[in-house]
């Protein structure tokens, strides 16, 4: 359509400027968004259905106030301009730590490459694409809504006459060229991410968005559409030879190398033979900090670090490099990295605008829930973890341990993609509770993002700021690990709480609620309209009786006698935290002691160490951290 068309029919929705003498301009409509999904598809001969499905998948139908995606994407159709969105922006380290973490071994510290591409891939730029089909400023198509359903349905009705497809009205019609749409490169990816599109056809759904427009898709359960319409998108075909991922997700295999180099040393990973030789109880959420092609590079790398998948942001295609059975090194944490499986996701911590896709959301939830059932972790905060809940492995790491995802990591929605929402547990009065805030509306202010000290943009988070009184005034709670005043920096999780974890009650006051918190009391505004918390039952550790406080841990390493000859004992170090008589801490399980030794390139000698001793795994803080269970005593809250 020619472009003055195209725009006199968006103007009604795009809404005229005020003029200089008139009023402003007043607040668009709330469903001003639906209605411009309808003249879109009207316009372009694209089924509603289909519009909203493809847009549901890309943003939950959210605007972002026009701010781009981590991967350059901008407005409800997630229309991507990577070079304008990218160039020069600059994204810095949340910490210092040791991926690896292991005493036995020098620390690793290798530099980061993960820099955008010369050449970027199709699906990087496909805003460019939409301003020449449509005749709109790929400036309107940044920051419109309108204009910005507008270029999704264009190219939409593009890719199905690419495809060889009529304009059809039946959605059932446009299985290639919603595929096509995803910008995937291979037939698997493409048709994982269509799959997902059509299930949101056919359960519906209905939400407001983050600028307060309602939009409504409804429930179409009869739409089957012709899968076989995949074989004329000419799109490559992928194995998924030697991965270890779901049916429901596109995965393939690239390899993190296990290699010597230099003087003896060797990379990015070790060998090892779990679950037989020891069980995998976690699994770790990262961010990525870098582009997809970048990152790639840097865990194909021997001289660098290792974890076990990446996930891509535009369609949620999944990369494997270790072998579940293997040990990667990318928690900062030996302990931890032994006992876990790593997932890095295409994304930016301290950039609260460069949101996460609902594809990348949707297949890692499918993977979490895969490697959940096949290795028993259970689907709670205490065994799928952050980077950020990993604990330091001694007094000198804690300040260097990094903090990704963040606090624009939607935990709340995750879960309930993994069909363990954060329900109520238990009565009103309970003594503990499931931090939940609604991550829309919550919005803690943040600093730091761009320049130290100054505010980051507002954004919906999933974290709770903690005071040391019941005021807005009151100093913020202090982390006598990190040495440091705390501060609202993006990267200082010293007064924090994450949706999910699950504190004892301290004590309450009006709209207040104390949690016991890094050995303190720790009070957070908990508004009885608009609570943060639901009430949960469950089980909670205590120093025994006649002990005035007991050493916390990073990790349940055992005792000194349980190390067979060869092997280095490793020491027990308790970390610069109590646990004082009286306070009450979440238990996730109660663990063995346990190290597994790999400090050599021959797996040969590696050997996993189970000591006597037992240990809590705790929710402390932040981060979770270690008792030992002969130290305190184990009872049930809230039932």
């Amino acid at each position: 359509m020619p472009a003055l068309a195209t725009a006199a029919l968006l103007l009604p929705l795009l809404g005229a400027a005020p003029s200089a003498a008139g009023p402003s301009a007043a607040p668009p409509a709330p469903d001003r968004l639906q209605r411009a999904f309808a003249a879109a598809a009207a316009e372009y001969h694209v089924p509603q259905s289909v519009l909203l499905g493809v847009s549901y998948l890309q943003s939950r139908w959210d605007a972002h106030d026009g701010a781009p995606s981590v991967t350059g994407g901008y407005g409800p159709m997630h229309l991507t301009d990577a070079r304008t969105a990218l160039a020069g922006a600059s994204h810095h380290s949340d910490g210092t730590e040791d991926p690896r973490g292991d005493d036995s071994r020098a620390p690793l510290h290798p530099p980061s490459d993960a820099a955008l591409p010369t050449e970027l891939p199709a699906r990087l730029t496909t805003l460019p694409k939409a301003a020449e089909l449509t005749g709109l400023s790929p400036a309107a198509l940044r920051t419109d809504p309108a204009a910005n359903v507008s270029g999704g349905a264009a190219l939409l009705a593009a890719a199905q006459r690419a495809v060889g497809e009529p304009l059809s009205a039946d959605p059932a019609d446009w299985y290639a060229a919603v595929a096509r749409f995803s910008g995937a490169e291979d037939s698997a990816t493409a048709a994982a991410y269509a799959n997902d599109v059509y299930e949101v056809i056919r359960t519906g759904e209905q939400r407001t968005t983050d600028a307060g427009q309602r939009v409504a898709l409804t429930a179409r359960p009869d739409v089957a559409p012709d899968v076989a319409q995949l074989g004329g998108t000419g799109l490559r075909a992928a194995s998924a030879a030697g991965t270890e991922c779901p049916k429901s997700v596109s995965c393939e295999w690239i390899p993190a190398p296990y290699e010597e180099f230099g003087d003896g040393d060797y990379g990015n990973h070790d060998l090892g033979n779990r679950p037989a030789s020891q069980r995998i109880r976690y699994i770790v959420v990262h961010d990525t900090e870098g582009a997809w092609n970048g990152v790639l590079r840097m865990v194909q790398d021997p001289t660098y670090v290792s974890w076990n998948y990446t996930l891509r942001s535009t369609d949620g295609h999944i990369a494997q490099h270790v072998k579940a059975k293997d040990v990667a090194w990318h928690a900062g944490n030996w302990y931890v990295n032994a006992k876990s499986i790593g997932l890095e996701h295409e994304g930016f911590l301290a950039d609260p605008d460069a949101w996460y896709t609902e594809a990348m959301y949707r297949s890692s939830a499918r993977l979490v829930k895969y490697l959940a059932k096949k290795y028993d972790i259970p689907l709670d905060r205490q065994h799928i973890l952050g980077h950020g809940n990993v604990p330091g492995t001694t007094t000198a790491t804690i300040p260097g341990m990094h903090t990704d995802p963040g606090p624009y990591w939607d935990w709340r929605h995750y879960f309930q993609l993994l069909g363990s929402p954060f329900e109520p547990t238990a009565g009103k009065k309970s003594d503990l509770v499931t931090i939940r805030p609604d991550y829309d509306t919550n919005r803690p202010g943040y600093t730091g993002c761009e320049t130290k000290g100054e505010p980051c943009a507002a954004h919906g988070s999933s974290e709770v700021r903690l005071y040391s009184d019941h005021d807005v005034n009151a100093p913020l709670i202090r982390d006598v690990g990190l040495g440091t005043t705390p501060t609202t920096g993006v990267n200082d999780l010293s007064s924090r709480v994450s949706t999910g974890q699950q504190y004892a009650v301290a004590d309450r006051w009006g709209d207040w609620t104390a949690i016991w918190y890094l050995g303190q009391k720790a009070w957070f505004h908990n508004p009885k309209k608009n609570p943060v918390v639901v009430p949960a039952s469950g089980r909670v550790i205590t120093p025994k009786k006649g002990l005035a406080s007991v050493p916390v841990y990073g990790r349940a390493y055992p005792e000194k006698a349980a190390y067979p000859a060869g092997v280095p004992a490793q020491a027990v170090s308790p970390l610069p935290y109590r646990l004082p008589a009286g306070q009450k801490y979440v238990v996730g399980e109660k663990v063995p002691g346990e190290y597994y030794y790999a400090a050599t390139f021959d797996d040969a000698s590696h050997r996993v160490v189970v000591g006597e001793d037992q240990y809590y795994e705790i929710q402390y803080g932040h981060r979770v951290a270690y008792v030992r269970a002969a130290d305190v005593t184990l009872r049930a809250v809230g039932k």
